[in-house]
């Protein structure tokens, strides 16, 4: 399968569907996420609201409390996802996008219409990290040492506890964005 396939038939499954859409794009740390949110964005051709978890970001000082490598941290402190799902269920008669990590979490999952999960290998997630963080970090050892002990773990223990490829309704193994696999589609 193409990626153009990819968003094709995931546009076509949204135009199966009411008028008001709230579509999560969850997956580890450089999945690809905001990537298939934004193209799958730009095809629909209905009134869209784009979001990211990102926008979303508690301040520094309760991101880092429990230290600025913590896993449970990431996890736990990162987002307010109850200002997310406030943004989320406000829009009417509009497919509202939304790219992030942990967006099936038990504060979140009951928002979702469709929720489609990147899954991507822990080794590729280090690699694009390591060409995509370098600038934002400073340096590969930096990238290295964050994702080794912060966001994978963060990562390993989201998948464990909420277990997202499960509940979501399509996965993607996504190691290969040109060439994505799809494991899962709804019936």
């Amino acid at each position: 399968m193409t990626r153009t396939d990819l968003i094709t038939r995931l546009a076509d499954l949204l135009s199966e569907r009411a008028q008001t859409l709230r579509v999560a794009v969850d997956g580890p740390d450089a999945a690809g996420k905001t990537t298939l949110a934004d193209e799958l964005t730009a095809v629909l051709d209905r009134p869209t609201v784009r979001l990211s978890i990102d926008d979303f970001h508690r301040p520094r000082e309760e991101r880092y409390a429990r230290g600025p490598l913590s896993p449970e941290g990431y996890f736990h402190d990162c987002f307010d996802f109850a200002a997310l799902r406030r943004a989320v269920l406000a829009p009417d008669g509009a497919v509202v996008v939304v790219d992030g990590v942990f967006l099936q979490t038990a504060e979140l999952r009951d928002c979702w219409d469709l929720s489609v999960y990147l899954d991507v290998s822990p080794a590729e997630t280090l690699r694009r990290a390591l060409v995509r963080d370098v600038g934002l970090f400073g340096s590969e050892a930096v990238v290295r040492d964050r994702y080794e002990h912060r966001y994978l773990p963060g990562q390993r223990l989201y998948r464990t506890t909420m277990r997202p490829a499960e509940a979501a309704d399509v996965v993607v193994d996504n190691d290969d964005p040109a060439a994505p696999v799809i494991r899962k589609w709804p019936r």
